[in-house]
């Protein structure tokens, strides 16, 4: 047991490509599932990983995304849409304060927490709008970096963590009763959004848990895929000109070639056989993104960092880092502009090189990458300070 959590914490990704090393039924036949040392299985087999995240009777019911927070599947849709829709319109105003905190940006930088800086400065006025009680805000930005949002890697700091949690959602419940009671015409923020979506009898405090639900889930993929897009692009080109790759090729193929979403789950609504295998009614099977995303039925040289392979419509395997079927992330085209625009600001005009960093990822809300130093320059600096 403890061997597994050593391998599971020194390299997650390189465990799981260990397990279905090890799992196979022969040299190179992978195998279908894979039984996770600490409990359920991994779907392996693209075909039936898209059976399981897309078929009607593995994804009737609720989505696990929100816990038991939500009554029902239709709620569920409702915030997610409402959140979803709130940021898009909310895009220039992104733009505005993302352009502010790069000019704040240090020439050198310390990865991912400035990652989750950049993101949650730039988001901070679309989660919770200015006019905002100033202790609530506090709290929020108290949450990005106390572990509520990323967990705490040490047991004591996950305690202060707890209270710190109860803090901010007893404020955010506050804020929940005092919108409610006097509600805005249209939405200003993610929070008058969850609000909107919520049903009305749904206790403040619950709606606030909701609202942490979707703080997280906004901040943590997005920093950490851009801390992940810079470091895989700045280890991989390392001449003195601009990226030779678009932005949303770069931001793509990070997502591909190590996704933050470590395992993406569904309980079995019945007993029966999956994959050759028994299991009981809510037997929890679970799919890798990463295994997936580097299956060399479907992938031309999966371990490699390529994001030319985005510059045609050519098949490619399966990929998911935004989950599949019906419980599919609804902000995911959202969520790629915030990516996208955040990677061509960061690197426009300006040279970007990687120090430190290791390419295997540490479990903190998923998959992201130990801490590694961003140096920004200014391109052709020296000719413009000639003219």
């Amino acid at each position: 047991m403890a061997g597994y959590r050593r391998a599971l914490h020194d390299d997650p990704f390189g465990y799981l490509r260990e397990l279905r090393r090890t799992e196979a039924p022969a040299p190179g036949e992978p195998a279908a599932l894979l039984r996770l040392p600490w409990g359920g299985w991994c779907v392996s087999d693209p075909a039936l990983a898209h059976e399981l995240l897309r078929a009607e009777e593995f994804n009737a019911d609720r989505s696990g995304f929100f816990g038991e927070l939500l009554p029902t599947r239709a709620d569920q849709i409702e915030v997610g849409h409402a959140v979803r829709n709130l940021l898009r319109s909310r895009l220039p105003d992104y733009r505005t304060a993302l352009a502010g905190q790069l000019a704040r940006l240090p020439a050198a930088s310390r990865w991912p927490d400035a990652a989750t800086e950049l993101v949650h400065r730039s988001l901070a006025d679309q989660l919770l709008h200015p006019a905002t009680p100033a202790r609530a805000r506090r709290l929020t930005d108290r949450a990005v970096h106390g572990g509520v949002v990323f967990e705490a890697p040490t047991v004591w700091r996950r305690a202060r963590a707890e209270a710190l949690r109860a803090r901010f959602i007893a404020a955010i419940a506050e804020q929940v009763r005092d919108r409610r009671a006097d509600p805005a015409a249209e939405p200003r923020d993610v929070l008058d959004a969850v609000i909107g979506g919520c049903p009305a009898e749904l206790p403040d405090r619950t709606v606030a848990e909701v609202f942490l639900v979707m703080f997280r889930s906004i901040v943590a993929p997005v920093a950490g895929t851009l801390a992940w897009s810079v470091f895989l692009a700045g280890t991989h080109h390392t001449g003195d000109g601009e990226l030779p790759w678009p932005a949303d090729w770069i931001v793509r193929e990070a997502m591909r070639h190590r996704p933050m979403v470590w395992m993406v789950g569904r309980s079995l609504p019945d007993s029966g056989e999956f994959g050759g295998v028994p299991f009981h009614a809510g037997d929890l099977l679970s799919v890798s993104p990463y295994l997936l995303h580097h299956d060399d039925r479907g992938w031309t040289d999966h371990d490699e960092f390529r994001p030319g392979r985005w510059a045609d419509a050519q098949p490619r395997g399966p990929y998911i880092p935004f989950g599949a079927g019906p419980f599919a992330c609804a902000g995911a085209s959202v969520a790629m502009v915030l990516l996208t625009e955040a990677l061509t600001a960061l690197t426009q005009d300006h040279r970007i090189t990687v120090s430190g960093g290791d390419p295997r990822p540490v479990m903190v809300e998923g998959a992201i990458p130990r801490p590694f130093t961003v140096h920004r320059t200014v391109r052709h600096a020296s000719r413009e300070v000639r003219r």
